[in-house]
C-alpha cells in the first residue's frame, strides 16, 4: 500500500453532471481539501493554477473535450476602467464598504436569500439554509474576509463579497447583493472596489473565477481589463 504524508494532499475526480454554463455538455471536476496547517500555502499554489474555492474544497474543471472555463485575473496597478466603470462608481459614491473577519449574519443571510431567490431559483444553492450560509462563510482554513457594503448615513446594507486574501491578490469566492438594488450595478460595484482596495494592500491581482466564452452570466469578466487569462502556456495578457 502507497503511504502518503498527512500533509500530501489527494485530488479526487467528480462524477459527470450537468454544466451549468453552456447548455448540452457535462463538467467533471478534480478536487482536493483545503485543511490543516498548509492550507494557505496549498490555496495560493492552486489558485495560481487555476483552482477555485468552495469552503474547505480547492476545484477547477477537468471536462472531456471542453477547455471553456478560462480563470481569470485582474492586472490591479494598471486596470483601466471603461466610461461605463466609472459611471458606476460615481452611482454608488453613496455607499462604504468594510472589509472584516468573516463572520456570519442573520442580516447577511436576508440578503444571500433575496439575491438567490430573484437571480438563481433554480441554482445549486437555491436551497441553502441559514445554517449552510455560515457555513459557506466559516468553513475556510485560510485567511477569509467579508466585505460588507453600507449606505453612507443610514447604514443599511446592500452587498456583501466573501473574498480570500492571498499572496498575490484577492480572490473573490462569493458576491451578492439586495436585488431591489439591482439599477445601482452592485456587482461591477464590487468588483471595482476589490481592485482598488487590492492596489492599497500592495497585492497584484484580483481573481474573478472562470470566465467563459458565449456564457450570458460570466461575460462580465471580460470587461475589466488589463487581465490575465489562464491559457495552456501559462497566464496571458490580455488589453
Amino acid at each position: 500500500m502507497t503511504q502518503h504524508p498527512r500533509d500530501t494532499p489527494q485530488f479526487y475526480l467528480t462524477a459527470p453532471s450537468p454544466c451549468p454554463y453552456l447548455g448540452g455538455k457535462e463538467e467533471r471536476k478534480v478536487f482536493t481539501h483545503l485543511v490543516g496547517e498548509r492550507a494557505p500555502e496549498l490555496n495560493n499554489i492552486l489558485t495560481q493554477g487555476g483552482f477555485r474555492r468552495s469552503q474547505s474544497i480547492a476545484y477547477r474543471p477537468a471536462c472531456e473535450g471542453c477547455r471553456s472555463c478560462v480563470s481569470v485575473r485582474v492586472v490591479a496597478k494598471d486596470f483601466r476602467p471603461t466610461p461605463s466603470m466609472r459611471r458606476v462608481a460615481r452611482r454608488n459614491a453613496d455607499i462604504a464598504s468594510d472589509m472584516r473577519i468573516a463572520v456570519p449574519t442573520s442580516e447577511q443571510y436576508a440578503i444571500f436569500r433575496a439575491y438567490l431567490d430573484s437571480r438563481h431559483r433554480d441554482g445549486g444553492m437555491a436551497d441553502m439554509t441559514v445554517l449552510d450560509y455560515a457555513m459557506m462563510v466559516e468553513d475556510s482554513h485560510i485567511e477569509t474576509r467579508i466585505i460588507e457594503y453600507r449606505m453612507r448615513g443610514s447604514g443599511e446594507l446592500v452587498a456583501i463579497a466573501l473574498t480570500d486574501v492571498l499572496g498575490d491578490g484577492l480572490s473573490m469566492v462569493y458576491s451578492f447583493f439586495e436585488p431591489d438594488q439591482a439599477a445601482r450595478s452592485l456587482g461591477t460595484f464590487m468588483v471595482l472596489d476589490h481592485i482598488a482596495r487590492a492596489k492599497r494592500m500592495g497585492l497584484s491581482y484580483v481573481y474573478l473565477g472562470y470566465w467563459v466564452r458565449g456564457s450570458r452570466k460570466m461575460d462580465y469578466k471580460s470587461r475589466f481589463l488589463p487581465q490575465e487569462r489562464l491559457m495552456p502556456e501559462g497566464w496571458t495578457r490580455v488589453e
